[in-house]
């Protein structure tokens, strides 16, 4: 195998559709572009200050994070809207500069209307982000206002390059980007394989088989929702169609998910025969049938776990033979449903409105960053109002909060120590810094999904590469820039602990109760006799809120990766992936098997009583010592081709949760 396709499978396992390298293709594209059209534009035409690139870089930045509309018309005018008010806010900034204090005022006035302006939809959320970062622009580089038709350029040219290489050279390709998901999904797969190949090896089974495999399926998960998400069904469509391509592969992709689960249920109880995994990871047909053929008189378990290696590797080829019959018009996006504005919506501006309340915290905490980084410097206070903004940004509770103050702490002075070495080696080069900035804005927003703290280290190396091309690197510029950064980060998670504080686990009632009304919404379409494919959809949307309950239950451990972690929390949050494991084993095999729903009732009501039950409890057991009861072995419906097991599975599951309780736990109090 070529270094080239060595490459691309190594990517495509780490970053499903390629969607992290394309988001910072982009906007590193965009920046050097921009850039460069703006200092020929300099050299060929007149001087341009220095406001004119830190806007059309602010302004490239932002386009590729924030402008997230449906389609390239609805995106331009998103970006029409950004440059006149990123225009706008910096010339606010330069007429109020001899009114410092108006200034500040003004400016907290901005971060409310911003942070409120999400409420009214993702373009709005964009336009907000401008204001803040345009006004941050303006106030920090204080441009005359002489200089407006330089700033117009600026993000003029910022903008109209973001829109083509959006559209045009780094378009999204919903055909592209679903078969790019599944080759990661495959690629996924096959480490799971691998995985349990090396382990059925060894004569004994390892502590660590466990963890990684666990890893590797929520690994695979992810991939999974990524390739569902380019399939036009779900709330976008009524319901699949039988027959229909697109439905074939969301089925495809479904049962391929599900049997790699299988595998790793089954395997955790019995290693198959490693050549038997080998066989399936090699495609080959008739060698999985000879491994098949050779368990004869094998033990039961193992046998089970081979039957699940067959099921995998039969979906993965009818899962390639949907894939060669799709065509790029069979995931033509249908146009949105539109539905009646909800009561929530009439109620907004109420202290109960959570738009208010977020924007009432995160002004608050820029306030209070103000007050204290202006006693460290009038001159870069900005520093710390940016880290109490961005420490807000997409975070659920205070937990969350507080952990992406402390990466952005962090992050910052890594990058720091860093950029100060690298500046030092270089000595302010532009032939060197210019290129090395570039490929660090690539790195920094190739990691930001996956890591905060490494995406701030490389935005303050590039940082202070700019201050070693401008000749004020020094090292207490940086000394004062990780000052206020903590000002900035600590003034917010401060603010998150004790203003309106959204606990982790008020976040986490709410995201298990989403999962139990699902679990809920599943078994009552199943008792009503629903379509086959109508339960896999409900079934996707219940492994979808899954994601959402795991999320919300991360910052109740130290580790970022809390499903690989030993432990209470650990168990407890394993016994819902469980749960919604079977529950999807229930959904497929009442679509396969012409099973009379009427003679499932009394099953289904014993699972609707418990769920909600559970629903009642929420987060009580993230929170309470008790002891998980161990998971119960079951054989897979491999053998047993019926509805019922996953019926049992999904009660035996929850009813793992209701084990005696102790007394609280010291972690009761929460984040």
């Amino acid at each position: 195998m070529t270094l080239r396709l060595r490459l691309r499978d190594w990517l495509l396992a780490n970053d499903p559709a390629f969607s992290r390298l394309r988001q910072a293709s982009r906007i590193t594209a965009t920046v050097v572009i921009s850039v460069a059209l703006l200092i020929a534009f300099h050299f060929i035409a007149a001087p341009l200050p220095p406001a004119a690139y830190g806007l059309a870089i602010t302004l490239s930045i932002e386009s590729g994070l924030a402008v997230r509309d449906r389609t390239a018309s609805e995106q331009l005018v998103t970006r029409i809207l950004a440059v006149v008010t990123g225009v706008a806010m910096v010339t606010l900034a330069s007429a109020l500069e001899n009114h410092r204090h108006v200034s500040d005022v003004v400016f907290l006035a901005i971060i409310f209307v911003a942070v409120y302006g999400r409420a009214f939809g993702q373009r709005w959320f964009a336009v907000g982000m401008f204001a803040f970062m345009s006004y941050f622009t303006g106030a920090y580089l204080r441009p005359s206002l002489d200089q407006l038709p330089a700033l117009v350029l600026g993000a003029g040219i910022s903008a109209a390059i973001a829109h083509l290489v959006r559209t045009v050279f780094l378009r999204d390709d919903r055909y592209r980007d679903l078969l790019r998901a599944i080759a990661s999904v495959q690629q996924r797969v096959d480490q799971i394989l691998h995985e349990i190949a090396a382990a059925a090896r060894r004569p004994v089974q390892q502590t660590v088989d466990r963890r990684r495999l666990h890893a590797l399926e929520e690994r695979l998960k992810e991939a999974v929702l990524m390739a569902e998400s380019f399939i036009p069904t779900d709330n976008r469509r009524p319901a699949p169609e039988p027959g229909v391509v697109s439905a074939d592969i969301a089925i495809g992709l479904f049962d391929l998910h599900l049997a790699a689960e299988s595998v790793i249920v089954l395997s955790l109880q019995a290693m198959p025969p490693a050549a038997l995994v080998e066989a399936v990871l090699a495609h080959d047909a008739e060698k999985v049938g000879e491994g098949m053929r050779s368990l004869d008189g094998a033990n039961v378990k193992q046998v089970e776990a081979a039957k699940a290696l067959h099921w995998l590797h039969n979906v993965r080829g009818r899962l390639r033979s949907s894939l060669a019959a799709l065509k790029e018009s069979d995931l033509d996006e249908p146009p949105p449903a539109s539905f009646p504005e909800s009561s929530a919506a009439t109620a907004r501006f109420s202290i109960a409105d959570p738009a208010l309340r977020s924007a009432i915290q995160i002004t608050l905490a820029s306030g209070i960053a103000m007050v204290f980084g202006l006693m460290l410097s009038r001159e870069r206070w900005f520093w710390a109002v940016l880290a109490a903004f961005l420490v807000f940004t997409n975070t659920r509770s205070r937990g969350d909060t507080a952990v992406k103050a402390l990466q952005r702490s962090a992050g910052t002075l890594a990058g720091i120590v860093v950029g100060l070495a690298a500046a030092s080696a270089i000595g302010g080069s532009i032939y060197i810094v210019l290129p090395l900035g570039a490929v660090c804005i690539f790195l920094a927003f190739y990691f930001l999904p996956v890591s905060y703290a490494t995406m701030t280290f490389f935005v303050s190396v590039v940082l202070s590469l700019a201050y070693s091309l401008l000749g004020v690197l020094t090292p207490q510029l940086l000394e004062l820039r990780l000052e206020e950064t903590l000002v900035g980060s600590v003034a917010g998670a401060a603010v998150a602990f004790v203003v309106f504080p959204t606990r982790t686990r008020t976040t986490l009632d709410a995201a298990i109760r989403i999962w139990c009304d699902m679990l809920v919404e599943l078994l009552e379409a199943a008792k009503m006799g629903a379509s086959g494919l109508r339960l896999v959809s409900g079934s996707q949307a219940l492994d979808r809120v899954y994601r959402d309950l795991a999320a919300a239950a991360k910052p109740l451990g130290v580790s970022w990766q809390l499903v690989t972690r030993p432990g209470h929390v650990r168990q407890t949050l394993a016994v819902f992936m469980g749960c919604t494991y079977w529950a999807r084993i229930f959904a497929r095999k009442m679509s396969q098997a012409a099973e009379n729903p009427s003679d499932l009732a009394a099953r289904i009501e014993e699972n609707l009583k418990l769920a909600r039950e559970v629903r009642e409890n929420g987060a009580d057991y993230f929170y309470r010592s008790r002891s998980v009861a161990a998971p119960v072995e079951r054989h897979l419906p491999v053998s047993r081709d019926d509805a019922r097991l996953g019926l049992e599975m999904v009660a035996v599951s929850l009813e793992r949760l209701h084990s005696p309780r102790a007394e609280p736990a010291g972690e009761e109090r929460g984040l």
